[in-house]
């Protein structure tokens, strides 16, 4: 799993982040579709031990 991180500028403060989560097989493309409207800031793997607050 992964956690895709992102805000709009438009709308949200440059430390806000908002989270997508995507399997292996949609990480490309979603962060494709972010980053092509300038709204990708980061992409972390997930693993068992992670949680979506940490």
């Amino acid at each position: 799993m992964w956690r895709l991180l992102w805000n709009n500028p438009k709308l949200h403060t440059p430390d806000r982040r908002k989270t997508w989560l995507a399997c292996d097989e949609h990480r490309a493309s979603l962060s494709a579709f972010l980053d092509a409207r300038g709204f990708l800031r980061d992409v972390a793997a997930i693993d068992d031990r992670d949680t979506l607050e940490g």
